[in-house]
């Protein structure tokens, strides 16, 4: 992310488990996201927003319920 681009979307809506792994992924790309002046969104269904949710993430991760949304966001 450092020498990459500055906004990220990385499209879960395929995804059907996020286990404490992937989640601390998730967590330490949002934290260079934030370093580098970039963005970090997730594109998420409603399994891995739940998982999030439960780990009280969902104000820390940028969840988009599309690629669209998020695109506009970075807008």
């Amino acid at each position: 992310m450092d020498e990459g681009p500055k906004h990220i979307i990385l499209d879960l809506s395929q995804i059907d488990f996020v286990d404490s792994s992937g989640l601390g992924a998730l967590v330490q790309l949002a934290k260079q996201a934030q370093t580098s002046g970039g963005t970090f969104q997730i594109v998420t269904n409603a399994r891995v927003t739940q998982t999030v949710k439960l780990v009280r993430l969902e104000k820390f991760l940028a969840l988009q319920p599309s690629v669209d949304q998020a695109l506009e966001n970075i807008k």
